[in-house]
Formats: structure tokens, C-alpha cells, sequence
């Protein structure tokens, strides 16, 4: 860690007080393990007080600085006893936390919103929360507030569309997707690697509309969603179609955890898995005659 040129620590959640230089602080794991040599203060959002998951009846709040310790716990916590039930979608939450191949010391500081605004293609908890329709509210100076989808918030590698300033204050999760039935799939080159690749499929309740939602990570350089509803389920070759079709090769991330002749041919087979396992019983692979 070098932070040598950081003269201010400042406990501040009001975007108004930030300048040029500034940065805002949450768990900090990437920013103390990469540096900097041009930043001047962090604003410290950590002492906030914002409750780390709220259980509401449109869905689950998931505050900017709930830790992933938090996250993973949450499970078998008493909040989450009267939804664990009917909120199927839960089962992705500690393999996405998993996904961090990280130390107890990590899970106790890094926190889901710095995991989300660093935007590195594998952060685990833009899987999860893209995945389940997350909903980013963002506050920015002036008192404004917006709210976007976490699908839509990152943009590419170490980059989303926060403007300078903003300040990713909580992702609210729906209802509707935490009722969902989940698949889940990750593949790394080695068993405590970065995810090379890593999707995620979901079969919305009745409802809901009762699509079907793939999501797709890790293995593309932002998150792909493809969307099909009830009544046009994807057959093996529907689905590889609209992969062929939403993901240009160039799309595919290239670094030292995966070529991209390697992660599309993976993000086709882990795809045609969720796929099958969650809508066999449901469309025929050969025809696509819905049973």
C-alpha cells in the first residue's frame, strides 16, 4: 500500500463536500492494495450506520457497505428466517460470496458497494446482484438521487457510469427475482483462482411472468443479460444463438485468468447447463415444444 500523497480522513456520506482528489471509502481493500500517487482525502462512508440488509416488502436492501461477512451471514440470521422460505434465490448468496477465494480478513472489511463501483469483470457481487435485478440508488451532489440497474451500472473493466462525485448508496433487490429458481455455475483455471467464468440463470415465478433470465460474468468484460419470456423458452440452439448474437468476441475478457476463445467456449457449455437444468422440464431440446 503506498497513500503517501492522502492528507485527510473525512467521515462524510454527503457527496456535496467532495473535490477533485478525493475518493470515497468503504472497506478500502482495493484501494490499499493498489495505491495511488494522485488522491488527497477519502471520505469515510463507513461510520454511516446504514443497517447492512433490510428485509422490505418489495424485496432486500443491500447497503453500500454491508461487508461480505455480513452478507454471507445472513442466511441463517433471524431477519432472514421469515423469507428464507419463499426467497429461493437466497442459495446464490454464499457461492457468489465463495467467489471471492478470499481470507476471513477480507470478508470482514470489503464491502458489496466497493466490490460493485471497482467493476472488475469477476467481482462476485455484480454477479449476484445483476443476476437478481439489483437496483443501484445513487446519490450525487446537490441532493440528487438516481436509481439504475446494476446490469447497466457497469460498463467494463474498472469502469461504470458513476460521474465524479457519486455515491453508491444501497441496491435493492426484488421480490419478485428472490422468489426465482437459481442456477449457479463458476469456472477459474485453478482451484483458488479469479472466476474466469461465471453465470447465473433464473426462472421468474408465475407471477412474475415466468421467464427465463441468464446472466453472464466474469468471462465478459460487463454483464450480459439475455431475457426470454415464459412463452418462448430457449431451446440448446435458441440459447446459443443468442449468445452468438449478444456477445461479439471482442466483448470476451482477456487477461492472465482466461483467453477469450476459452471464456466464450465455457460461458456456451456452463449456459447450455443452467439452461437444461433449469428448463428441461419445461422445453423439449429437440423441438422446443413446450411440455
Amino acid at each position: 500500500m503506498d497513500l503517501s500523497t492522502v492528507t485527510d480522513l473525512v467521515p462524510t456520506v454527503d457527496p456535496g463536500e467532495w473535490r477533485e482528489g478525493d475518493a470515497w471509502l468503504a472497506g478500502g481493500t482495493v484501494l490499499f492494495s493498489y495505491g495511488s500517487q494522485t488522491l488527497r482525502r477519502l471520505l469515510d462512508v463507513t461510520s454511516a450506520g446504514w443497517p447492512a440488509l433490510t428485509v422490505t416488502d418489495d424485496g432486500l436492501d443491500i447497503a453500500a457497505t454491508c461487508t461480505v461477512a455480513e452478507l454471507w451471514a445472513f442466511e441463517e440470521s433471524a431477519q432472514a428466517a421469515p423469507v428464507r422460505e419463499r426467497w429461493a434465490a437466497l442459495d446464490l448468496v454464499r457461492p457468489c460470496c465463495d467467489s471471492f477465494v478470499a481470507s476471513f480478513k477480507i470478508w470482514n472489511t470489503s464491502t458489496v458497494g466497493g466490490n460493485v463501483c471497482t467493476s472488475l469483470p469477476a467481482g462476485p457481487m455484480i454477479s449476484l446482484t445483476a443476476a437478481l435485478d439489483g437496483v443501484a440508488e445513487v446519490w450525487g451532489p446537490g441532493g440528487t438521487r438516481r436509481e439504475q440497474p446494476v446490469a447497466e451500472l457497469v460498463t467494463g473493466e474498472l469502469a461504470n457510469t458513476l460521474a465524479p462525485g457519486e455515491l453508491l448508496r444501497a441496491i435493492r433487490v426484488p421480490d419478485h427475482a428472490l422468489r426465482a429458481r437459481t442456477a449457479f455455475r463458476r469456472l477459474s483455471l485453478s482451484n483458488l483462482g479469479r472466476s474466469g467464468v461465471l453465470l447465473i440463470g433464473r426462472v421468474d415465478p408465475p407471477d412474475a411472468g415466468g421467464g427465463f433470465v441468464l446472466t453472464v460474468t466474469a468471462s465478459t468484460r460487463r454483464p450480459v443479460q439475455l431475457r426470454f419470456p415464459a412463452d418462448a423458452l430457449p431451446t440448446a440452439a435458441a440459447l446459443a444463438a443468442a449468445l452468438d448474437a449478444e456477445i461479439p468476441l471482442d466483448l470476451y475478457h482477456d487477461d492472465i485468468h482466461g483467453l477469450p476463445a476459452w471464456r466464450r467456449d465455457m460461458t456456451y457449455r456452463l449456459g447450455e447447463e443452467i439452461r437444461s437444468e433449469l428448463l428441461s422440464p419445461l422445453v423439449d431440446a429437440t423441438d422446443g415444444d413446450h411440455r
